[in-house]
């Protein structure tokens, strides 16, 4: 019966210190469950929005890593909204211009 006491608080000490852990990192619990604990490498180079973006351009975007830098959550939201705003627009177009391409194709 002790054993198993041992045995009780040890797995709960090693529980409480895993989720003290994903608090310390500034994470809600329920993300480092989810994700783990793993962060972008801060040497990777940043990647940018070309010219002329995309929808699958907006997917691909990096930002570097700073000691005070954005919110990763609220990027992810912006660009999210960007990325769906941009593939309606370009949906729109195509379907447009569908429309005018068999306006002006002459009768055979």
């Amino acid at each position: 019966m002790s054993f198993f006491l041992v045995f009780l608080a040890i797995v709960l000490l090693a529980g409480v210190v895993w989720l003290g852990a994903a608090a310390y990192r500034g994470r809600p619990v329920s993300d480092a469950l989810a994700k783990g604990f793993d962060e972008p490498a801060p040497e990777l180079p940043p990647i940018l929005l070309p010219e002329h973006p995309s929808a699958v351009d907006v997917d691909r975007v990096r930002f570097s890593l700073g000691l005070r830098g954005y919110r990763m959550d609220q990027v992810d939201e912006v660009l999210e909204r960007l990325r769906d705003r941009i593939a309606e627009q370009d949906a729109e177009i195509a379907r447009l211009r569908e429309g005018v391409d068999a306006r002006t194709e002459p009768d055979a």
